[in-house]
């Protein structure tokens, strides 16, 4: 077995726990983003909305797709 091999082998578990709490507190993690995005807009005075629209917008796919 190759180091990616043990590696996978050994991140599987972790991935589906991961899984099952994005699963169980989606909801909460959203929350946590959209407040995070709200902070960090108006420390950036909205100079960076987009970008951090985008952002807010990827994570909640990959939570999504996580769970």
């Amino acid at each position: 077995m190759g180091f990616l091999d043990n590696l996978k082998a050994k991140l599987g578990p972790a991935k589906d726990k991961v899984g099952d709490l994005a699963q169980q507190h989606g909801g909460k993690i959203e929350q946590g983003l959209d407040k995070a995005a709200r902070t960090v807009d108006q420390k950036t005075k909205g100079k960076y909305s987009d970008k951090i629209d985008t952002g807010t917008r990827k994570a909640k796919e990959a939570v999504d797709k996580l769970g």
